[in-house]
């Protein structure tokens, strides 16, 4: 008995390939990337002043904001004595913020640090610019996480833009081109060695 089956001979029509992501912007520069260094282990910002120190060794100038942070720690001194590409901004106090009751200074240092950021990149000098402990700061209340999605939706296409610190919040992180998490595995400070130049500062 023969089959009545019709055997279907109509090509099929190759899946869509999906459309990678621009690497250049209308200009014809590289397209910036936002990039994100959170998680609880130490070297997030550290990781950060090594990708302004390669930035800087190919030319281009950069800009860090240092948030919640008031210590002249070694790589802004390094930064103003041998990078004059890098520019390093402290907007905070040398002491602890409290993250259920921040002092009045504390917010205040950070929105001042928020608006020179706004206005360094809105000025188009710089070809990167890292927020570190921006994240921190947004958790802690002290900017509002709105006006950081909004920087970052309307960043200038070229610019890439870093933000570090613990607790990045969903929508940064969804925002972002690359996110890395830093995660504490074991720490020194465990075994009583306290701070030390050069390590933490």
């Amino acid at each position: 008995m023969k089959s009545t089956a019709r055997i279907n001979t109509a090509a099929k029509k190759p899946a869509k390939k999906k459309t990678a992501p621009s690497t250049k912007t209308v200009t014809g520069k590289a397209r910036g990337l936002v990039i994100v260094i959170t998680g609880n282990g130490k070297g997030k910002t550290t990781s950060a002043f090594g990708q302004a120190m390669r930035a800087v060794g190919q030319g281009y100038k950069v800009f860090i904001i240092q948030f919640m942070k008031g210590r002249s720690y070694g790589e802004c001194v390094a930064a103003e004595k041998y990078l004059p590409r890098l520019t390093v901004r402290r907007c905070g106090l040398d002491s602890f913020v409290m993250r259920n009751n921040p002092a009045p200074a504390d917010i205040k240092l950070a929105r001042q640090g928020f608006e020179l950021a706004k206005k360094v990149i809105a000025s188009g000098k710089y070809d990167m610019v890292i927020l570190d402990e921006i994240n921190v700061a947004v958790d802690f209340k002290l900017i509002p996480l709105q006006d950081v999605i909004d920087l970052i939706e309307n960043k200038p296409p070229s610019l890439d833009l870093i933000l570090t610190g613990r607790y990045a919040a969903k929508k940064i992180i969804s925002l972002a081109d690359t996110v890395s998490e830093v995660r504490e595995i074991k720490h020194h400070y465990a075994a009583g060695i306290k701070d030390r130049a050069g390590i933490e500062y």
